[in-house]
């Protein structure tokens, strides 16, 4: 196969069968923040050749700190429009597909219909996380979710293991409750960091925006749990196996 010049160093490592496989691949990427936007441009980089993405939200000033897609050019425009913009300037051959939609779990089951090699969950909303996962365990799709990136700024704690053995996160103690409650105990893959979020990054609000608190984050942690989704899936994906 021709591969494009930009691809020429992913080339030298993966050779023709690892780039094939990436780029007959697709791979829904549900949420577009700090965590999702970041696997979101790894994908796109390493040659997936097909990205559904997902997020309903706009761009803020406060996501300027840790976001991909935020700068102050780009506040108060559409995450989805601005996300495929920049996937499409990385890899002008990928079909990439934006849905600005709030995910559901009627949504969830339509979409996941369709036959993904993967799932990425940055979804940081409790509830359509949870639904997303159910959708992707009933439908036997693949996926990888991140557990709570703020409140660290330590990498070298960050790791990856089945839901069920995670530790010293409450938001996957959390999600693991609330898929307990639906006979789902294992099978989804997750990021989450074993280091101990202080008292004091932690401020609770009104509950708007589907929140009932705001962790600090610091500009860097975000991106590696992106980076360590995307890497979940490539590897599976060249390897056809679970890693």
């Amino acid at each position: 196969m021709n591969t494009p010049d930009w691809m020429d160093r992913t080339s030298l490592l993966l050779h023709g069968a690892g780039i094939e496989k990436l780029g007959s691949a697709k791979v829904l990427v549900a949420g577009l923040g700090g965590v999702g936007g970041a696997a979101a441009e790894q994908l796109c980089r390493a040659g997936i050749g097909q990205l559904v993405i997902v997020d309903n939200d706009t761009i803020h000033a406060s996501n300027i700190n840790r976001q991909v897609i935020a700068l102050h050019s780009t506040i108060d425009k559409n995450k989805c429009d601005i996300m495929a913009e920049r996937l499409s300037d990385i890899n002008p051959q990928a079909i990439i597909r934006p849905a600005d939609i709030f995910i559901d779990g009627t949504w969830a089951g339509e979409i996941l219909k369709e036959k993904f090699d993967y799932v990425v969950d940055a979804i940081d909303t409790l509830t359509p996380k949870v639904e997303l996962l159910e959708a992707c365990i009933r439908s036997n799709t693949p996926v990888v979710s991140s557990m709570g990136s703020a409140g660290r700024i330590d990498p070298s704690l960050v790791k990856t293991s089945d839901i069920k053995n995670t530790s010293h996160c409450k938001f996957a103690y959390i999600v693991r409750k609330y898929l307990h409650r639906k006979g789902i105990y294992e099978g989804i893959k997750a990021v989450y960091s074993t280091e101990e979020v202080p008292a004091h990054a932690i401020v609770e609000t009104d509950g708007s925006n589907h929140k009932r608190t705001i962790v600090g984050t610091i500009s860097y942690m975000p991106s590696v749990f992106g980076a360590f989704c995307a890497s979940v899936v490539i590897r599976d994906i060249l390897s056809g196996e679970p890693v």
